[in-house]
């Protein structure tokens, strides 16, 4: 789940995983020795230092917790599928990744590690969208991660829950918009957000799950 703000009376959604995913260049490779990704290992033979739709990918396991690498679909480490891949962002929220998407991995190109070994942040270069390549799928509609999207459910609090365990105070999400006036028939609950630079709606338009 990815968070999108707060109603402007209740506490900000959960944050969502944003993993960071470092791919360096061939040259810096060349010239360093060793790995100059920030977070995570270099490109796999898979990657060539870019990522189109349909690449895969999975964790680094020398760069544990979130370092992702990539690698062939058909590799036993491959955990995703790129759904889209899209420019970096750097307002938080700006990003938005279509249905379906599990997870979301800023990629990032560094160009070699510091004097004691220790890796920098990197420059962002785009966003990987994955969708996992198991049957487990949060980011669906409904399944409660992921980022918001029609047919998710939230609470009173907009705070996104599982529609198939949801309470009684929970709302099915009709749309994501600006304005309020903006919302379909049907809507119920206009639950307007704490303003986030970068995000693409202001209110969510709910109606009783």
């Amino acid at each position: 789940m990815f968070q999108h703000g707060s109603t402007r009376r209740t506490a900000a959604r959960r944050a969502g995983l944003v993993a960071a995913l470092g791919l360096s260049l061939a040259l810096t490779a060349a010239c360093s020795g060793k790995d100059g990704g920030s977070g995570s290992s270099s490109s796999s033979k898979g990657g060539g230092g870019s990522w189109k739709v349909g690449d895969c990918g999975g964790p680094d396991p020398k760069q544990t917790p979130d370092g992702y690498r990539a690698m062939g679909c058909d590799e036993s480490g491959a955990t995703f599928k790129a759904l889209e891949v899209t420019s970096a962002g750097i307002l938080p929220g700006s990003i938005q990744c279509p249905a379906g998407t599990d997870l979301m991995i800023r990629v990032s190109v560094s160009y070699g590690s510091s004097k004691d070994g220790s890796k920098g942040g990197g420059i962002p270069t785009h966003t990987v969208c994955g969708r996992n390549l198991s049957g487990d799928h949060p980011g669906d509609a409904g399944a409660g991660g992921g980022q918001l999207v029609k047919g998710d459910c939230v609470s009173s609090s907009a705070q996104e829950v599982a529609c198939a365990t949801a309470g009684h105070d929970a709302f099915k999400v009709l749309d994501l918009v600006k304005e309020k006036e903006q919302c379909p028939a049907g809507t119920t609950e206009p639950m307007e957000l704490t303003l986030s630079i970068g995000r693409p709606y202001d209110v969510i338009c709910a109606a009783p799950a």
